[in-house]
């Protein structure tokens, strides 16, 4: 066949976005010159993709790696085809940096081939993506450019945003287009990089259009019939094309004011120009438009044996797009399939997905060509749907496995086992492991309606309950109604209660509520015979326990771990193993504890379950920080944060244990700021028990800062959540300790004895030794303020060599730190007739120690007190030198600071000797100057010269 040398692309001259596009070019040129992201979007045919090229050809240099994916409508639902595209050609390049688990996560996705260790969560495969990023980003900067991401399959898009909302100062930058017609931009804004630019390409004028058609070769023509051109495309350069090139096909121009002769919608147009198309062209083109990828290969498997051919034909006419690099054929527009698509007889379509069932390589793509093609519902086909789902699910897309299984669910006939509502639960939980909570809360109340079987009503409710996720509140009337479905079967009933225990601690805060209901849940788990949920349950009542300092505890840890087990439940953060290692680091079972949490890490990384290796990393990072290893605990503490991070799991806890590392051995700023991030967290999820943790954070970070009353502040705020919440046990938080000293700085001894005869009552209840030895250290602080040196200087050094044998490295450093500022202050101030107390008034040992925890905030301030000397050494003695009765009605702190200045001190000596701020010490004077009607230090030392006895 000729081809008409209207239908041939003239040569250019220079690209079209220049035409109209100047300034919107220049301004995305800029955004990604300055390390920013674009996103082009417009409606269909508004020039996105042409200005995305010459963006990406502009600026996407030899110095840099290019990423590119361009998707269609007919491949959507097919998971990872667009992740092939941008990482098929460097997955040699980036497979051997990457963790075993994601290596072999993304090589099962772009190659459907292999052992997936994606479990259910699919995070492997969401962090391989952005290790990927990094590796290559590590070598240069990275572009990466998607175009049509509305036609993204929807596995793809969700990895690519996961990504993007995560590189962070990564030198990755986005650059993309969406058509919106109408729709809003900002959902995939969400999910691009959050300094993306937001570029909107709007219509052209009347003479970008005339410019526009200029350019293409579409001349000469009238004023009038650029003005009608212009009219009846909107201003759209694709619809202005079009319609010009309709114009040079007819044979006779409109005379002016006279209707242009072709139709004013782009698909009658696509349908007009595949009129000249053969039949047997267009039942390839057709079939093209059916597959996800089509091939020439693929067509040929389909029964199109002249494929090449027709396919060659059609690009001539400007149908399907060329490019000798890309193996799979594309459609000039998506439109042009689409339309193609919506013209056949049904009967047309279903054949064709019949053919392309068999031809199909991929069997998810295989089996929904199969449905395509089917009518009614047919066991077959639904068998095959579901196996198709199992396989999404296992590689990753849980999303496509719900919508396959709603596909199976419509195939399948009433009376099959297992029946349509069975699949179409399977397809919600599906859904939910996606993070469609919306469409899984649909489909389960679906089932609700018509469902009467026990077994069903109680699988939709958990959906129900499951899609609420930490909003347990929000579904209480649910409870009644399900308990009420699980009538009195015991497996049934057991799933309810396992909810309610975690019900009663999410929603409640309520520990003996929550133990109750899990020991319940496990019993009824037991007689129905539901080992994993039995062992499910069995695990959070020991955990429960182990933090209410219950004397049950060790019992519940030893059933849990009892056989048979779960695989699953064994290395779980929820099961056996997690509750045994809470038990044994609460029990000062450091060791041993180790040993369980490395075994569990290295199993759960072996398994590719991502979530679980966000705990055990910080577990085991809790594990190094008691046992003195302060640097290696801050290293897994901020791996375990930006693992958190990048899967959005357990933030708020990695944030925590990550200030208590930072303060420990890293930045104490830092340490601050993450306390506090984790306080806000725990604080909008309503977790009362992970508020009182950030806040405990927050307080040992306040103190190792040099802000005891902030220390207090925070710590009686502790105090108070865990009476509420009723834990005991002062192995969980180890928080009692930090407050009774920051309470000793800030001149409440009072108050210090009262939190330690508290909290030791339980220690000795449990056999927390550890615990014991840390109070004692406090104690020691207490006495010395109280003026007993001697008896404090005993206690320490006995603290500092028990805790030194229970291998608490960071505990026993503070202790010797304390000693040598006791045993600096008693050798600067002799009693009268004695002499100072034996020892070494010297700060080595202290150094020493903190140096071996590589615990850097603490040697700083071993540093500044040797070299501040005695007067630093220690708080100043709780009762004021000078009894004055003008100072009684002070509070404990304002009668200290009043009494230090009357003795001459300046604010800085007096923050050095009680421990405090600066400017705690000018905000205290400022009360006292209140209460006593006086206006300045001056004022004070008066006072004192006209009160003081001789």
């Amino acid at each position: 066949m000729t081809v008409r040398r209207d239908f041939q692309e003239p040569p250019r001259n220079r690209p079209d976005l220049v035409i109209g596009r100047e300034d919107l070019f220049a301004s995305a040129r800029d955004q990604l010159g300055r390390g920013g992201s674009v996103l082009l979007h417009g409606p269909a045919g508004i020039g996105k993709s042409t200005v995305l090229r010459a963006l990406a050809t502009d600026y996407g240099g030899p110095d840099r790696t290019v990423l590119r994916c361009s998707a269609t409508e007919s491949e959507s639902h097919l998971p990872f085809l667009a992740l092939a595209d941008l990482f098929g050609l460097v997955l040699e390049d980036v497979s051997g940096h990457l963790p075993a688990a994601q290596r072999t996560a993304l090589e099962s996705a772009l190659t459907g081939r292999g052992e997936s260790t994606l479990q259910r969560d699919g995070l492997a495969l969401r962090l391989a993506v952005l290790s990927a990023l990094r590796v290559l980003a590590a070598k240069g900067p990275v572009l990466v450019v998607a175009d049509d991401l509305q036609w993204l399959d929807a596995a793809s898009a969700e990895l690519l945003g996961f990504a993007a909302r995560r590189l962070g100062d990564t030198p990755v930058q986005m650059l993309s287009a969406v058509r919106t017609e109408g729709e809003e931009y900002d959902r995939h804004l969400r999910a691009s990089p959050p300094d993306t630019l937001a570029v909107r390409l709007g219509p052209l004028t009347r003479t970008q259009v005339s410019a526009l058609l200029d350019h293409r070769g579409y001349t000469p023509l009238s004023r009038s019939t650029i003005r009608d051109i212009h009219r009846t495309s909107g201003g759209n350069p694709l619809f202005a094309l079009e319609l010009g090139r309709a114009l040079a096909e007819s044979p006779a121009r409109p005379r002016p004011g006279e209707p242009l002769p072709v139709p004013t919608s782009l698909r009658a147009l696509v349908l007009s120009r595949l009129e000249m198309l053969s039949d047997e062209a267009r039942r390839t083109l057709l079939v093209a438009s059916a597959g996800a990828r089509p091939t020439l290969a693929l067509l040929r498997a389909a029964g199109r044996e002249h494929a090449e051919a027709e396919t060659a034909q059609a690009a001539a006419l400007g149908l399907l797009a060329t490019d000798p690099e890309a193996p799979a054929l594309r459609f000039a527009h998506p439109l042009i399939s689409a339309a193609l698509y919506a013209e056949a007889p049904a009967q047309e379509r279903r054949a064709v997905h019949a053919a392309l069932s068999t031809a199909a390589s991929d069997p998810i793509e295989r089996a929904r060509h199969l449905a395509l093609a089917t009518t009614g519902t047919d066991p077959e086909v639904a068998a095959r749907l579901a196996e198709a789902g199992a396989l999404a699910r296992d590689r990753g897309a849980p999303s496509v496995a719900a919508s396959l299984g709603l596909l199976a669910a419509r195939h399948t006939p009433a009376d099959s086992t297992p029946g349509p509502d069975e699949r179409r639960l399977q397809a919600a939980e599906d859904a939910i492991t996606a993070g469609e909570a919306d469409l899984a809360r649909d489909i389960a109340r679906d089932v609700l309606t018509r469902a009467t079987v026990p077994a069903e009503r109680v699988r939709a409710w958990m959906v129900v309950i499951e899609a609420a996720g930490q909003a347990l509140g929000e579904v209480d009337a649910v409870f009644p109604q399900v308990l009420a479905d699980a009538g009195d079967d015991p497996g049934l009933l057991a799933l309810v209660h396992y909810q309610l225990a975690w019900r009663g601690l999410v929603v409640e805060g309520d520990f003996a509520e929550a133990r109750q209901e899990a020991a319940h849940a496990a019993e009824l788990a037991a007689r129905g015979a539901d080992r994993r949920t039995e062992l499910m349950a069995l695990s959070f009542q020991a955990s429960t326990e182990t933090l209410m300092g219950h004397p049950d505890a060790p019992v519940t840890v030893k059933r849990a771990l009892e056989e048979p087990q779960d695989p699953y439940v064994a290395c779980h953060h929820n099961g056996a193993g997690s509750a045994r290692f809470r038990w044994l680091i609460m029990s000062d079972q450091l060791p041993e504890a180790r040993t369980t949490i490395t075994a569990l890490l290295r199993e759960v990384r072996r398994r590719g379950m991502v979530e679980s290796e966000v705990h055990f990393l910080r577990f085991l990072a809790d594990t190094e920080l008691r046992s003195g290893h302060c640097g290696r605990a801050l290293d897994l503490a901020r791996e375990s944060l930006r693992l958190a991070r990048d899967s959005g799991i357990g933030e708020g806890a990695s944030a925590m244990l990550t200030s208590l590392a930072e303060a420990s051995a890293g930045d104490v700023d830092r340490a601050l700021a993450l306390a506090r991030e984790a306080a806000d967290h725990a604080e909008v999820d309503g977790d009362q028990m992970y508020l009182s943790r950030a806040l405990a954070a927050l307080g040992y970070a306040q103190l190792v800062a040099g802000d005891p009353a902030g220390t207090v502040r925070s710590l009686r705020r502790v105090r108070e959540l865990e009476q509420g919440l009723g834990i005991n046990d002062p192995a969980r938080g180890r928080w009692h300790g930090d407050l009774a000293e920051a309470l000793v700085r800030i001149g409440e001894p009072g108050e210090a004895q009262d939190v330690i005869d508290t909290a030791r009552v339980h220690a000795l209840r449990l056999g927390r030794e550890s615990v014991l030895a840390v109070l004692d250290r406090a104690e020691a602080l207490v006495r010395a303020a109280r003026g007993e040196h001697e008896a404090a200087v005993v206690r320490l050094t006995s603290v500092q060599d028990r805790l030194g044998r229970l291998g608490y490295g960071l505990e026993e450093a503070r202790a010797a730190f304390a000693l040598a500022r006791l045993r600096d202050r008693a050798a600067a101030h002799p009693r009268s007739g004695g002499t100072a107390p034996p020892g070494p008034a010297s700060y080595d040992e202290a150094a020493r120690l903190f140096r071996r925890c590589r615990a850097l905030p603490w040697l700083r301030q071993v540093d500044a007190a040797a070299t501040a000397g005695p007067a630093a050494a220690a708080p100043a003695p709780v009762t004021p030198p000078v009894a004055l009765d003008a100072l009684e009605g002070l509070a404990s702190m304002e009668r200290q600071v009043a009494s230090l200045v009357m003795e001459g001190a300046t604010n800085r000596e007096i923050a050095g000797r009680l421990f405090i701020s600066v400017k705690t010490v000018e905000a205290t004077l400022t009360r006292v100057y209140r209460k006593l009607g006086i206006r300045s230090r001056v004022d004070i030392v008066r006072l004192a010269a006209g009160r003081r006895t001789t």
